[in-house]
């Protein structure tokens, strides 16, 4: 077994989306080698109605999949097949554009305000980018929890872990996408195959990620743990850590404990046309799907 090694640490940067909806993005829009295949991660998470109630009114994605995971409050969501819902606290929807579709998501509040949820965006290749759009809507109390005998929790959205398999499957990318809670002080090792990329995402409390060989730049810390002595990056609150090849990833939770999203996929290594939502693999692609998006033809029958 080998520790992954920390190859990237980064705060979310604060941007506006949609109709002008606050939120905080880990990553997106820059070289998308650097996460293949993931494309972007946005963490919406806003305390006043104003920031986040104009919502991402009507538009096109194609050639991509979207992952909403919703903490607190709702979101109402509809598409150009007729599609309509609601995601809730806990709840998750991994929507598969494909072809082309147009779509509408307005978060609302929880009673006393608060909106919390998070959206990533997962390539397709290219013998998929023109598959049938198709949805998976998946409530909390269908997303397997696991509590260890130290109370880490994990809660297992995509893929399988410590015996458990989550809702959402057929995915392209065979991505693992995990919500971890390890408890104060605890440290707490766990098993991503060697084949993924993997990045997680803190979201609550702080903790420590093992890092054999820490990267250019980054602030570390000293401790002694015992007899051992261990080198390690300080992680709080919409911090991003990516890391290097392995097969575990290794955290100790700080003194209120750390949650995060520890997410991983196959990369699909292949030439990427990217503008806004829609993402392709040529140029011709990209500006045929931007024409249809003019002429009409943008949502293609389903069959």
């Amino acid at each position: 077994m080998s520790i992954r090694p920390v190859t990237h640490i980064a705060k979310a940067v604060p941007t506006m989306e949609g109709a002008g909806v606050k939120l905080h993005r880990a990553f997106g829009f820059a070289d998308p080698e650097q996460m293949d295949p993931f494309l972007l991660f946005d963490d919406f998470r806003n305390d006043r109605p104003q920031d986040y109630l104009r919502g991402f009114p009507w538009h096109p994605h194609r050639g991509i999949e979207t992952i909403t995971y919703v903490l607190n409050g709702t979101v109402d969501h509809g598409d150009s097949l007729g599609n309509t819902g609601t995601l809730g606290a806990g709840d998750v929807q991994w929507m598969t554009a494909g072809s082309g579709i147009l779509h509408q998501e307005m978060p609302k509040g929880n009673v006393a305000g608060q909106m919390h949820g998070f959206q990533l965006w997962a390539n397709l290749p290219g013998h998929l980018k023109m598959t049938a759009p198709r949805y998976q809507d998946v409530t909390s109390k269908d997303i397997p929890e696991i509590i260890d005998d130290d109370g880490t929790r994990v809660k297992v959205i995509v893929g399988s872990f410590w015996g458990k398999t989550g809702p959402v499957d057929g995915i392209a990318a065979d991505p693992q996408y995990l919500d971890v809670f390890v408890p104060a002080g605890r440290r707490k090792t766990l098993r991503i195959d060697t084949y993924r990329r993997a990045f997680a995402y803190v979201f609550q409390g702080s903790g420590s990620f093992a890092d054999a060989a820490p990267p250019k730049g980054v602030l570390l810390e000293k401790e002694v743990m015992g007899q051992e002595l261990a080198i390690r990056d300080l992680s709080g609150d919409r911090t991003l850590v990516q890391f290097g090849t392995g097969d575990e990833v290794s955290v100790q939770a700080g003194p209120k404990g750390v949650r995060f999203l520890l997410i991983s996929g196959a990369p699909i290594e292949e030439p990427v046309a990217w503008h806004g939502p829609i993402v392709m693999n040529t140029q011709a692609e990209l500006r045929q799907a931007m024409a249809e998006l003019r002429n009409g033809t943008f949502i293609r029958p389903v069959h």
